[in-house]
């Protein structure tokens, strides 16, 4: 299996316009999914920075990944809020996130792909699992997205420092589900999420 992604799906397509789109974070108890869609104007090899799967890569090796996409690349990125997580469930607003991003292009894309098993309604696309791991587009996507929704969660956490967003970004770690004990939850977070959802119940239970 090929161990960095390349072009060879967006070239197989036959399209021109081929944007690469992928979210982050489905698993964190809060904050939004961030979905980010990519198109390289040009399809060359020549690119000065590693792009691949956010997941594989440095703090230090993403931003630098970062700057280059924003700046050579058609990009766009999108949320959907805790609220219509609790509305929807985290796969479709993960799937609403997506559309609102392809939507937000500066150009309609021909075709589209998406990381996963799953295409948004309404998209011509091709879903590919572990796309970041093959595809360059659906790589940078994910780039853009991890990064965007980092940033947002260092933000919210210097409103609410009590929480560590800043390092555990909205994930279940232990010493972020003892704070959640400690200091209880706010808009920010998921209701529908299990470890949340259990919380209120309790707290419910001893009103």
């Amino acid at each position: 299996m090929k161990t960095t992604p390349d072009f060879s799906i967006e070239d197989k397509t036959g399209y021109k316009l081929v944007a690469g789109v992928d979210e982050a974070g489905r698993g964190p108890l809060c904050g939004p999914v961030v979905a980010a869609a990519v198109i390289f104007p040009e399809r060359t090899l020549d690119i000065p920075v590693i792009i691949r799967d956010s997941k594989q890569m440095t703090p230090h090796m993403r931003a630098i990944a970062y700057d280059w996409i924003i700046n050579n690349t058609i990009w766009a990125c999108a949320e959907c809020s805790p609220a219509e997580i609790d509305e929807l469930n985290i796969l479709w607003a993960s799937m609403e996130a997506m559309s609102r991003a392809i939507k937000k292009l500066t150009c309609t894309p021909q075709f589209c792909l998406i990381d996963g098993n799953k295409l948004p309604n309404e998209i011509n696309g091709l879903a590919v699992v572990k796309g970041d791991a093959k595809s360059l587009s659906i790589a940078a996507a994910s780039i853009i997205a991890k990064e965007t929704r980092d940033k947002k969660m260092q933000e919210l956490a210097k409103k609410y420092p009590q929480y560590n967003w800043d390092r555990n970004a909205g994930y279940p770690t232990a010493a972020h589900l003892q704070a959640i004990d400690k200091y209880g939850i706010n808009e920010h977070y998921r209701k529908s999420f299990r470890p949340i959802k259990e919380r209120i119940k309790n707290e419910s239970a001893h009103d």
